[in-house]
């Protein structure tokens, strides 16, 4: 049974091809096809890659129609040099990551027109994230028959106690759906386990912390999240790539009374805040660390984004009762070895301590805390993709879509 898996950012779209039997193994199997296109690297430029088991493939396209692109790199499946099917009939299942369920999906559903019908109703909560995840849905509709499913980055956090979901405010907006929803759920599931497996463990405490154009941390203890970051929208919680985190809400008031309408705030907040916004730079990581030696801004956005970091994290521990592991994930957590090192170096009189050299080869699903640290650090490769696949097929096996 073949799964594809569309996962779509703010800034980019991972894709993969699985080949499945009768039962699901322990850990990913290799993909038949992988996929990634970055929208954001270069202003104006596409970055797509593709790798089959045979073939590497990565090219610079201007960026023109974003729906052109997508039909362009899913066709690469069967067409080209990066073809691994005849055609999209031997797909079985579509699995997409959906980023705001809302109260009502709570679990993986198969995708229905009143589905969809709420996908577009929550993209009020997630403006950067639902309307491409509908997207990506509508085009493969367009591109044949096949059974989709919605997998919810909210779903994870859905069991959260009232007081990690109940904002401040007159309770009868949280009785119309303003609460605290969370997001990147469907990673920190996976890291979960993950993280079970590598400090061998049945429930450790765990802040984890996934790092990349959208940020966030998460608290997990007994398995499921009892705290986190992102709030009633993903703007919330830590400085992000372009979206600035929690800011005083009192600074839109006063933005608003100076005659700022709802859409600059809007694509302010959104779009030209977080790491962009200060640095003037980039809003890649990779970009404001090569650049931060000659460029003050570039510096005071890194010093900024560890600083928000460093008090999250603190934030969380209460309600842990204590930490067994800190673990890193996602393209800055896993590759950014001076962010790391900079967050960890905060807790120093906590005993938190991590092992120079192994941190600086920024190794995969390893432990990179010395043997005198007082908690264990990890660092793990989300495999997203890997658990959206496994709901999909489950779906598709149990409904009886495709044997």
């Amino acid at each position: 049974m073949k799964i594809l898996v569309l996962n779509a950012g703010s800034s980019s779209q991972k894709s993969g091809l699985y080949d499945l039997g009768d039962e699901l193994p322990q850990q990913p199997p290799p993909l038949l096809w992988e996929g990634l296109i970055d929208w954001g690297y270069q202003p104006g430029t596409v970055e797509i890659k593709i790798k089959t088991q045979h073939t590497t493939k990565t090219e610079f396209l201007p960026l023109t129609s974003r729906l052109e692109v997508m039909k362009s790199f899913i066709s690469s499946l069967w067409r080209g040099e990066t073809q691994v099917i005849s055609g999209i009939d031997e797909i079985a299942g579509v699995g997409h990551r959906v980023v705001q369920g809302g109260r009502e999906y709570r679990e993986s559903v198969l995708i229905t027109p009143e589905v969809k019908a709420a996908i577009a109703r929550f993209s009020a909560f997630a403006p950067l994230h639902n309307p491409l995840n509908l997207e990506g849905i509508e085009l493969m509709e367009q591109m044949g028959t096949l059974p989709q499913v919605a997998v919810f980055d909210t779903a994870f956090h859905a069991q959260m106690p009232l007081t990690s979901t109940v904002y401040p405010l007159p309770y009868d907006w949280y009785e119309q759906g303003v609460q605290r929803y969370g997001f990147h759920g469907t990673s920190y599931q996976y890291v979960t386990e993950r993280s079970v497996q590598i400090l061998d463990m049945p429930h450790p405490r765990l802040i984890i912390c996934h790092l990349g154009n959208g940020c966030s941390l998460a608290a997990i203890r007994n398995g499921r999240s009892i705290a986190t970051t992102m709030g009633f929208t993903p703007l919330d919680g830590v400085m992000m790539g372009t979206r600035c985190g929690s800011i005083d809400p009192g600074i839109l008031i006063y933005l608003l009374q100076q005659g700022h309408s709802v859409d600059d705030l809007d694509r302010a907040l959104n779009h030209h805040s977080g790491l962009l916004g200060v640095s003037g730079v980039s809003s890649d990581m990779r970009q404001i660390l090569s650049a931060k030696a000659e460029n003050p801004r570039a510096q005071l956005a890194f010093d900024l984004f560890i600083e928000r970091l460093r008090s999250s994290i603190a934030s969380l521990l209460p309600g842990l009762g204590g930490l067994d592991a800190l673990v890193f994930t996602a393209g800055i957590g896993e590759h950014a070895a001076r962010v790391r090192s900079a967050v960890c170096d905060g807790f120093e009189f906590l005993g938190w301590q991590v092992d120079a050299d192994l941190n600086d080869q920024s190794p995969l699903d390893q432990d990179i805390a010395t043997a005198a640290s007082s908690v264990r650090i990890l660092v793990v490769h989300t495999e997203e993709d890997w658990a959206i696949a496994k709901d999909c097929w489950r779906l598709v096996k149990a409904l009886g879509i495709c044997a």
